[in-house]
Protein backbone atom coordinates (compact mmCIF):
# COMPACT_ATOMS: atom_id res chain seq x y z
CA UNK A 1 0.00 0.00 0.00
CA UNK A 2 1.15 3.30 -0.79
CA UNK A 3 1.93 5.48 1.74
CA UNK A 4 -0.21 9.06 1.41
CA UNK A 5 1.36 12.64 0.73
CA UNK A 6 1.14 15.07 3.14
CA UNK A 7 -1.35 17.28 2.29
CA UNK A 8 -0.18 20.48 0.91
CA UNK A 9 -0.65 23.88 2.94
CA UNK A 10 -1.13 26.42 -0.14
CA UNK A 11 -2.15 26.14 -3.36
CA UNK A 12 0.58 25.65 -6.29
CA UNK A 13 -2.27 28.34 -8.29
CA UNK A 14 -1.00 31.75 -8.02
CA UNK A 15 -3.29 34.63 -9.82
CA UNK A 16 -1.71 36.61 -11.57
CA UNK A 17 1.55 34.81 -12.34
CA UNK A 18 2.76 34.51 -15.90
CA UNK A 19 3.53 31.02 -15.62
CA UNK A 20 0.48 28.40 -15.57
CA UNK A 21 0.59 26.48 -12.90
CA UNK A 22 1.27 23.15 -14.65
CA UNK A 23 4.25 24.35 -16.54
CA UNK A 24 5.63 25.64 -13.49
CA UNK A 25 4.74 22.72 -11.43
CA UNK A 26 6.21 20.33 -14.10
CA UNK A 27 9.52 22.10 -14.27
CA UNK A 28 10.69 20.15 -11.28
CA UNK A 29 8.22 17.48 -11.47
CA UNK A 30 9.37 14.72 -14.49
CA UNK A 31 9.32 11.07 -13.61
CA UNK A 32 13.12 9.95 -14.17
CA UNK A 33 12.62 8.09 -18.30
CA UNK A 34 12.69 4.48 -17.52
CA UNK A 35 11.50 4.75 -13.98
CA UNK A 36 7.86 3.78 -12.72
CA UNK A 37 6.22 6.48 -10.55
CA UNK A 38 3.67 5.17 -8.30
CA UNK A 39 1.25 8.10 -6.66
CA UNK A 40 -2.22 8.21 -4.34
CA UNK A 41 -4.53 10.74 -5.21
CA UNK A 42 -4.72 13.37 -2.29
CA UNK A 43 -5.07 16.52 -2.43
CA UNK A 44 -7.06 19.45 0.04
CA UNK A 45 -10.52 20.92 -1.44
CA UNK A 46 -10.97 24.93 -2.17
CA UNK A 47 -13.39 26.72 -0.36
CA UNK A 48 -12.47 29.18 -3.06
CA UNK A 49 -11.02 29.24 -6.48
CA UNK A 50 -9.15 26.36 -7.45
CA UNK A 51 -5.94 24.22 -7.63
CA UNK A 52 -3.56 21.88 -9.19
CA UNK A 53 -2.22 18.96 -7.17
CA UNK A 54 0.82 16.72 -9.77
CA UNK A 55 0.10 13.00 -9.78
CA UNK A 56 2.56 12.19 -12.01
CA UNK A 57 4.48 12.88 -15.50
CA UNK A 58 6.64 12.40 -18.38
CA UNK A 59 7.67 15.33 -20.37
CA UNK A 60 4.85 14.26 -22.99
CA UNK A 61 2.22 13.35 -20.49
CA UNK A 62 0.87 14.35 -16.94
CA UNK A 63 -1.54 13.65 -14.40
CA UNK A 64 -2.98 16.19 -12.17
CA UNK A 65 -5.66 16.13 -9.09
CA UNK A 66 -7.57 19.27 -10.09
CA UNK A 67 -9.91 20.55 -6.96
CA UNK A 68 -12.51 23.53 -6.94
CA UNK A 69 -14.87 25.04 -4.91
CA UNK A 70 -18.37 25.01 -5.52
CA UNK A 71 -19.21 27.19 -8.28
CA UNK A 72 -15.87 27.53 -9.47
CA UNK A 73 -13.96 26.04 -12.58
CA UNK A 74 -12.34 26.83 -15.86
CA UNK A 75 -13.04 30.20 -16.06
CA UNK A 76 -13.76 32.03 -19.62
CA UNK A 77 -14.03 29.50 -22.91
CA UNK A 78 -10.93 28.79 -24.25
CA UNK A 79 -9.00 26.16 -26.12
CA UNK A 80 -5.64 24.68 -25.43
CA UNK A 81 -4.34 24.52 -29.15
CA UNK A 82 -1.20 22.15 -28.32
CA UNK A 83 -2.47 19.36 -25.97
CA UNK A 84 -5.89 16.55 -26.07
CA UNK A 85 -6.62 16.51 -22.75
CA UNK A 86 -9.16 14.65 -20.88
CA UNK A 87 -11.29 15.02 -17.25
CA UNK A 88 -12.49 12.38 -15.01
CA UNK A 89 -14.46 13.38 -12.31
CA UNK A 90 -13.98 11.64 -8.80
CA UNK A 91 -15.92 13.51 -6.31
CA UNK A 92 -18.68 16.13 -7.42
CA UNK A 93 -19.95 17.11 -10.81
CA UNK A 94 -19.50 19.44 -13.29
CA UNK A 95 -21.34 20.87 -16.03
CA UNK A 96 -19.46 21.53 -18.76
CA UNK A 97 -20.10 24.33 -21.79
CA UNK A 98 -19.45 24.92 -25.28
CA UNK A 99 -19.05 27.82 -28.03
CA UNK A 100 -22.42 27.49 -28.58
CA UNK A 101 -24.05 27.39 -25.70
CA UNK A 102 -24.20 23.89 -25.57
CA UNK A 103 -24.04 22.28 -21.77
CA UNK A 104 -23.72 18.83 -20.49
CA UNK A 105 -23.36 17.95 -16.85
CA UNK A 106 -20.80 14.85 -15.88
CA UNK A 107 -20.50 13.26 -12.20
CA UNK A 108 -18.70 10.38 -10.47
CA UNK A 109 -16.75 7.99 -12.57
CA UNK A 110 -17.48 10.10 -15.81
CA UNK A 111 -15.43 11.78 -18.47
CA UNK A 112 -14.90 14.20 -21.18
CA UNK A 113 -12.14 14.09 -23.76
CA UNK A 114 -10.99 17.40 -25.37
CA UNK A 115 -9.05 16.88 -27.96
CA UNK A 116 -6.95 19.69 -29.19
CA UNK A 117 -8.82 22.97 -30.52
CA UNK A 118 -11.76 21.71 -28.72
CA UNK A 119 -13.87 25.06 -26.89
CA UNK A 120 -14.48 24.66 -23.44
CA UNK A 121 -15.72 26.26 -20.20
CA UNK A 122 -16.88 24.33 -16.90
CA UNK A 123 -18.61 24.90 -13.40
CA UNK A 124 -18.38 22.76 -9.95
CA UNK A 125 -22.07 22.06 -9.36
CA UNK A 126 -23.82 21.25 -5.84
CA UNK A 127 -20.66 21.28 -4.10
CA UNK A 128 -16.62 20.62 -4.39
CA UNK A 129 -15.50 19.40 -7.40
CA UNK A 130 -12.42 17.16 -7.84
CA UNK A 131 -11.08 15.76 -11.03
CA UNK A 132 -8.11 13.95 -12.45
CA UNK A 133 -7.00 15.92 -15.56
CA UNK A 134 -4.68 13.68 -18.13
CA UNK A 135 -3.01 15.71 -20.67
CA UNK A 136 -0.34 14.97 -23.69
CA UNK A 137 1.45 17.49 -26.00
CA UNK A 138 0.95 17.20 -29.21
CA UNK A 139 4.08 19.25 -30.65
CA UNK A 140 6.83 19.10 -27.78
CA UNK A 141 8.48 21.65 -29.97
CA UNK A 142 5.52 23.81 -28.84
CA UNK A 143 4.11 25.15 -25.84
CA UNK A 144 1.77 22.44 -24.54
CA UNK A 145 -0.11 25.09 -22.44
CA UNK A 146 -0.91 27.74 -24.81
CA UNK A 147 -4.58 29.03 -23.88
CA UNK A 148 -6.97 30.76 -26.53
CA UNK A 149 -10.13 32.37 -25.76
CA UNK A 150 -12.49 32.34 -28.38
CA UNK A 151 -11.68 35.66 -29.90
CA UNK A 152 -8.31 34.44 -30.31
CA UNK A 153 -6.76 36.15 -27.72
CA UNK A 154 -3.97 34.07 -25.91
CA UNK A 155 -4.47 34.00 -21.72
CA UNK A 156 -2.93 32.64 -19.21
CA UNK A 157 -5.07 30.27 -17.16
CA UNK A 158 -3.70 32.48 -13.82
CA UNK A 159 -4.71 35.64 -15.08
CA UNK A 160 -7.86 37.98 -14.22
CA UNK A 161 -8.20 38.71 -17.40
CA UNK A 162 -8.97 35.13 -17.41
CA UNK A 163 -11.28 35.13 -14.20
CA UNK A 164 -9.49 33.48 -12.02
CA UNK A 165 -9.66 33.88 -8.08
CA UNK A 166 -6.96 33.14 -5.34
CA UNK A 167 -7.43 29.81 -4.31
CA UNK A 168 -7.99 29.55 -0.03
CA UNK A 169 -8.35 25.73 1.11
CA UNK A 170 -11.16 24.68 3.38
CA UNK A 171 -10.17 21.77 6.18
CA UNK A 172 -11.74 18.82 3.25
CA UNK A 173 -9.18 16.82 2.27
CA UNK A 174 -9.66 14.08 -1.01
CA UNK A 175 -7.95 10.95 -0.43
Amino acid sequence: MLKAPAVKDKPTRIVGDKTGTMERVLADGLSPPGKPSFFKMRAPIPAQGNDRTLMAATDKVWLFLNTYAENDGENLLHTHTNEDHSFVVLQGRARFFGPGGEAQEIGVNEGIMLPRGTFYTFKAVGGPLVMLRVGAVVDAAKNAFARTLQDGRAVHGNSKDNNAVDCVFSDQVFG
